[in-house]
């Protein structure tokens, strides 16, 4: 039975790629559903997926060959076979007029993207794939706080959001790919048990500061492993690292980055919450929702191709703001609430960095129905309404 196609957000973004160079790569986690969506959106290319041994050997033999069988070709997994990028430069430089004539797709970014920059510069448009966005999967009514801690249990990857898997059955099975295939392929983990708790660790820590030196001694590992591995999983989009604002700051400000997971579900597996209901009444609520809008600011920006950066803020003073978009000229300062009733007292930090910053404007973000303005530059809204200004962002 042929599987229902869900549109997907980067798509115009890609048909602009494939219009305006020769070759357009598309990066991001395992099973976020980049071959499908790239196959739909241009069905008249031949296919190669270098994930299958025969088709990798025959890159590896005749790579010149292997490239000739189409004129315009998608190769997925590009990274099992890094060697045929100087071959696809000769060949899309033959006919430098072609546009979109090869679509390559990896699951590894920071590899790919190393012979992507070295062989096929002012040749390729970089796009990347994550799971999900609430904009695509809009069936999923993510504006109240049991749809959306549902939704967030069971997570944005396409096998169980729009496919209907079982989502322990897939995480189990995602984490022991990820961990035979791409930790092993990356990099020498002799035990990937050890491997694994952590990643469990980590995900216990989402949202909170990083302290590597603290998991690497409960892990039983050293810190320059610890330093590798968290490299690893934020190099194959697992987590994401988000980054301290320290432009244009007198105050003392922390150093360490915050530590999210690009998809909730995955997150919440990782957890071991049974249900929704003890995610949302657990511990972690808050910053799973913290986490869940951070992704979503993320998605949005790959799937729009957006120029602006996030970072968190925090002071000697204590000071701290969930999230700042830098759209350039524009600050977005961000406070994550997982509440449906916002209070007064919660703008307080609001108030006094947009006092500070007088390019910035400060959001409340939470389950509220209604959007409220409470002063000139502060705002209380419901979390996905925000998403829409970013529509306004370069």
């Amino acid at each position: 039975m042929k599987k229902k196609y869900v549109h997907r957000a980067i798509e115009k973004e890609l048909k602009a790629g494939a219009a305006e160079f020769p070759v357009v790569v598309v990066t991001g986690p395992r099973q976020t559903g980049k071959s499908t969506l790239l196959q739909t959106l241009f069905p008249k290319y031949a296919y190669a997926t270098l994930d299958d041994p025969l088709t990798r050997a025959a890159a590896h033999a005749d790579p010149t060959f292997f490239l000739a069988r189409a004129e315009r070709m998608i190769i997925d997994e590009i990274q099992y076979a890094p060697e045929l990028l100087p071959y696809v430069k000769i060949a899309v430089d033959r006919q430098r007029a072609l546009n979109g004539r090869y679509v390559l797709t990896g699951s590894q970014l920071f590899p790919l993207m190393a012979g992507v920059s070295e062989s096929l510069a002012g040749r390729v448009a970089l796009y990347e794939l994550l799971c999900f966005s609430g904009e695509e999967a809009a069936w999923l009514k993510l504006d109240k706080p049991d749809d959306c801690f549902s939704a967030m249990f069971k997570g944005f990857f396409p096998e169980v959001v729009v496919h209907g898997a079982d989502r322990n059955r897939f995480y189990s099975a995602y984490l022991q790919t990820y961990l035979d295939r791409d930790i092993r392929q990356i990099t020498s983990v002799h035990d990937l048990k050890i491997f694994q708790n952590f990643l469990e660790l980590l995900a216990a820590r989402a949202g909170a500061l990083l302290n590597l030196n603290e998991i690497a001694k409960e892990a039983g590992i050293s810190f320059t492993s610890a330093k590798r591995w968290l490299s690893l999983l934020e190099t194959t989009r697992i987590v994401y690292l988000l980054r301290p604002y320290t432009r244009n700051i007198s105050r003392r400000v922390v150093k360490s980055p915050k530590v999210y997971f690009t998809d909730t579900g995955l997150l919440s597996f990782l957890l071991r919450y049974p249900d929704p209901a003890s995610l949302q009444a657990g511990p972690q609520a808050g910053s799973m929702f913290e986490n869940l809008i951070i992704a979503e600011l993320l998605k949005y920006r790959h799937n729009h191709n957006k120029n602006y950066e996030l970072f968190f803020y925090r002071d000697s003073a204590h000071n701290e703001i969930d999230v700042i978009v830098d759209c350039g000229p524009a600050l977005y300062l961000l406070e994550i609430k997982s509440t449906a009733t916002p209070r007064p007292g919660q703008f307080g930090v609001l108030r006094a960095m947009t006092a500070e910053w007088p390019q910035s404007t400060g959001y409340l973000l939470s389950f509220t129905q209604e959007k409220q303005k409470i002063s000139d530059r502060l705002c209380s809204m419901p979390w996905d309404s925000f998403l829409e200004m970013l529509a306004t962002c370069p």
